[in-house]
């Protein structure tokens, strides 16, 4: 039987003293009841990150390195790769350049084991730029690991070893496309006028990563020769028609072509850099071509 709403209380009921749940009832029921849920839940998710924190210092990640297991070994020498921006210039950092490369040159390179913790040690190396790893990043660039040798020739270019030329022009011809575009970045970051003719083959390559690597490349050796590589990179619409990209992908392109631009003074981009710097939807991009626009009008 459904109940009249109409009708009074059933016969024998208490009569209801408080009434009906008034707002702030309600407000309770559906508002702060479910904070209360979701900031307890908050508060386990805090108390366990903070249990579980991974408070290493980059020694220790070191040491795991050295005397780990096989898996925390490589893990070590990753997290330590991510850690180096901690540790200032100074006694700390020199010591620990020494220790790496030592730990470096003793692991072996058809070790399975060691081939993962090496690749990571090289981006160690890098960072920590001490060039007495020079020789043994050198020797890595021909390692028999693709993803060592691609480490190795970036850190080359992160430490700007113009005696590295020879080997990262070799890289350049890698018939791997990820090899080619970080050579091609690499030769920008040596400096040496030498990369220039290779720098002009590149600017034809099939992938378009490799093409504008090579034209920023050029620009920051003064070569204005990717200057048409360089605008068609800070059109949104010619970047659509060239490759898939996301839209950092894209923004990052725009970005570092302005800058190349700028470094050419090219007054004929003018006109597309002030326009990207109206009308583009991202805020990082127009600053930057805004940024490379005054810098070639001065």
């Amino acid at each position: 039987m459904t109940e009249d709403p109409t009708a009074g209380p059933a016969p024998g009921a208490e009569p209801d003293e408080e009434g009906p749940p008034g707002r702030g009832a309600t407000v309770a029921r559906f508002f702060l009841l479910p904070l209360m849920v979701v900031g307890a839940a908050l508060l386990i998710f805090l108390v366990f990150n903070f249990m579980t924190f991974d408070r290493h210092t980059p020694a220790e990640y070191l040491q795991e390195v050295r005397g780990g297991g096989a898996n925390r070994r490589w893990q070590a020498a990753f997290e330590l790769s991510r850690s180096i921006g901690r540790i200032p210039p100074g006694p700390e950092r020199d010591a620990l350049a020494a220790e790496t490369l030592r730990i470096f040159e003793g692991l072996s390179s058809k070790r399975p084991d060691d081939v993962p913790v090496r690749r990571y040690l090289v981006l160690v190396l890098g960072k920590l730029q001490d060039r007495s790893a020079l020789p043994a990043l050198r020797a890595a660039a021909s390692d028999p690991d693709a993803e060592t040798r691609l480490y190795a020739v970036w850190a080359l270019g992160m430490m700007g070893d113009r005696q590295a030329l020879p080997t990262v022009l070799s890289s350049s011809e890698s018939e791997d496309p990820g090899a080619r575009k970080m050579a091609a970045y690499v030769l920008g970051k040596l400096g040496d006028p030498a990369a220039i003719p290779r720098l002009k083959v590149l600017l034809e390559d099939r992938v378009s990563d490799v093409r504008w690597n090579a034209a920023i490349a050029l620009a920051e050796l003064s070569d204005r020769t990717g200057v048409e590589v360089l605008r068609s990179m800070i059109d949104r619409s010619a970047l659509a028609r060239q490759t898939a990209l996301t839209s950092e992908q894209s923004e990052a392109a725009m970005v570092n072509a302005s800058k190349a631009l700028a470094l050419l003074h090219d007054r004929e981009s003018l006109p597309l850099l002030e326009r990207v710097a109206r009308e583009d939807p991202n805020l990082r991009v127009r600053d930057a071509a805004r940024q490379a626009a005054d810098a070639i009008s001065k």
